[in-house]
């Protein structure tokens, strides 16, 4: 993938000359400045210097949205019949974070520094994407999602992030993505002996304080 072909995306650096990022995903319909506004809330200016970089999905026609164009890393089709996935799309947007994690990388940034982040679309991106990816990862933050392909994953997944720590979050009273989803998302990376800390929140499919503050003492334990 070439230079010219990155996804555009918001960068916030919290020092100079950062040897740490984190990558943050948002979900469907939604861009890079959806959790932009977190860097501050999550308090971790006393850490290293780290670049959060939030990326902009492509701009796509989304089939259970009427064909209407937002930004999405993949197309979702209307629950009929057989449940079916975007599987092209999905591994579009998996090689275009790819081709981010390398940016990092050439700017002096080693992938064992590197969180990937997301919610929603964007949760399911950073499983995509980091339980593929040959090289370690420092963490992964993974909200209000699913582990997409999953019937692909065992067979596909990289040795290098069988010990990377997941943090898996959901809200109890999510209608778009619902509990007993993300529960056999996480029975599936148990399964595959994962390192699971999994948390849930009395919320809809959105972000709440106590998670944040979760989510803050993660990357203490991953950023180091």
């Amino acid at each position: 993938m070439t230079s010219e072909a990155l996804l555009e995306c918001i960068e916030i650096e919290t020092g100079a000359q950062p040897r740490h990022a984190i990558i943050w995903m948002h979900g469907l319909g939604a861009d890079g400045n959806d959790f932009a506004p977190l860097v501050p809330e999550l308090g971790l200016r006393d850490l290293p210097p780290i670049r959060f970089v939030f990326p902009h999905a492509p701009v796509r026609p989304v089939s259970i949205n009427n064909g209407m164009a937002m930004r999405a890393w993949y197309d979702i089709y209307p629950p009929q019949g057989i449940p079916r996935e975007d599987e092209t799309g999905l591994r579009q947007s998996q090689r275009a974070i790819q081709a981010l994690i390398a940016r990092e990388n050439e700017r002096g940034v080693a992938t064992e520094n590197i969180v990937l982040a997301g919610f929603s679309q964007g949760c399911a991106m950073t499983l995509m994407t980091g339980l593929r990816l040959d090289r370690k990862l420092a963490g992964m933050v993974c909200l209000s999602g699913y582990l997409p392909l999953a019937q692909l994953t065992a067979a596909e997944r990289h040795p290098a992030n069988q010990d990377t720590p997941i943090f898996l979050a959901h809200g109890t009273q999510d209608p778009m993505i619902v509990l007993p989803r993300a529960e056999a998302t996480r029975r599936a990376l148990v399964d595959m002996d994962y390192r699971v800390i999994w948390k849930t929140y009395v919320m809809p499919h959105s972000v709440c304080m106590d998670e944040i503050h979760d989510i803050a003492a993660f990357l203490r334990q991953v950023i180091v």
